[in-house]
């Protein structure tokens, strides 16, 4: 994922605005006509697939010289991910006395990857890019022994869990289709680079087709719950954003890799979570992840439009920067030791 911003990343940030208001619209469509969702139940596995092929798509070799240039704040952020957020869907869960099925969503929310919608995020909040790019790829890639490793450890004395089904599943989901779009676009660099602006736009309708039959199955308990869900995972992703955020002030970070912090563990893969909890739990337990896919972008979109306003590390570099060279080029205009006096009347 090239880091400079160009046609393809502004598809992107178009995307991610875009996005919510697609699902939203999607998701309102889907609850009151769920006939013609309910058909694409059965490809949300591939559907899935679709969302992780796109990402592997938008890696390239620099991102993982990145994770070799900054292992450390790599390694913190995807274990501060993977710690905070299945505890913080624990605690969520207990306050608000979530049901069985609607806690173990959560805690599947809470257990999966960085979602791709970070990266951009990042950049518009100001962040690290390749650092978040770095840790959405490393988050991703160790999601098949983590995620099912979670599970197991935090829902397994009180929801039947599969862990080795589970992390089968991840791999033909999540790991080659993500390895298969990454040799791709070595091996095609030049052509998917073309294509590029498009690739965020198939994850958006890979993520719909995620999202709209599970809300289309559900209609009669998102009638009941939706408030609650969307509470506790508003209140989830608040949580990640805040303790994310203050793991990299504690750790004495730059103000940069803090905000990155804050967006990669506050930012899920909801797709991945609706799908996921779906197929291994209940059409009840996909709904925090169905939610959280358009609450995400929301929370993702405020966050940005606050940080932009206080200034990065960067910034304040490049104000030092200018300050220098507006003080060097005075100086250069004036020689030194040279006084200007203002011309007098000679006496006569």
């Amino acid at each position: 994922m090239s880091h400079n911003f160009s046609a393809a990343d502004r598809s992107a940030a178009i995307a991610v605005t875009a996005f919510p208001a697609f699902i939203l619209v999607g998701t309102v469509i889907a609850f009151l006509y769920p006939a013609p969702f309910l058909p694409a139940a059965a490809y949300i596995t591939q559907f899935l697939m679709i969302i992780m092929f796109g990402m592997g798509l938008t890696l390239t070799i620099p991102d993982f010289q990145e994770i070799a240039r900054r292992p450390l704040p790599i390694l913190i952020g995807v274990i501060a991910q993977f710690v905070i957020m299945p505890l913080a869907a624990i605690v969520v869960a207990k306050l608000l006395g979530l049901n069985a099925a609607l806690a173990v969503g959560l805690l599947m929310l809470g257990s999966v990857p960085g979602g791709t919608s970070s990266n951009v995020i990042t950049f518009l909040a100001k962040g690290d890019v390749a650092l978040s790019v770095a840790m959405t790829s490393v988050s991703t890639l160790v999601s098949p022994i983590v995620t099912p490793m979670l599970m197991l450890v935090l829902a397994g004395a009180e929801t039947d869990v599969n862990a080795r089904a589970m992390a089968i599943s991840l791999v033909q989901t999540v790991l080659l289709p993500v390895i298969g779009g990454l040799v791709l676009r070595y091996l095609l660099d030049r052509w998917i680079g073309l294509i590029s602006p498009v690739l965020p736009w198939i994850s958006i309708l890979g993520i719909g087709g995620v999202v709209f039959p599970t809300v289309a199955k559900n209609g009669a308990n998102l009638a009941k719950v939706g408030l609650l869900v969307f509470l506790a995972v508003l209140l989830h992703n608040a949580l990640g954003y805040l303790l994310g955020y203050l793991a990299g002030k504690a750790l004495k970070m730059p103000e940069s890799y803090n905000r990155t912090m804050a967006v990669e563990i506050g930012t899920q893969s909801a797709g991945l979570s609706s799908g996921m909890a779906a197929k291994f739990f209940s059409p009840e337990a996909a709904l925090p992840g169905a939610v959280a896919a358009v609450l995400h972008n929301v929370t993702g979109a405020v966050f940005s439009a606050v940080a932009r306003r206080f200034p990065t590390e960067n910034d304040l570099a490049r104000q030092r920067q200018r300050s220098e060279r507006k003080l060097s080029n005075e100086l250069i205009a004036t020689p030194a030791g040279s006084v200007h006096h203002p011309p007098q009347a000679r006496g006569h």
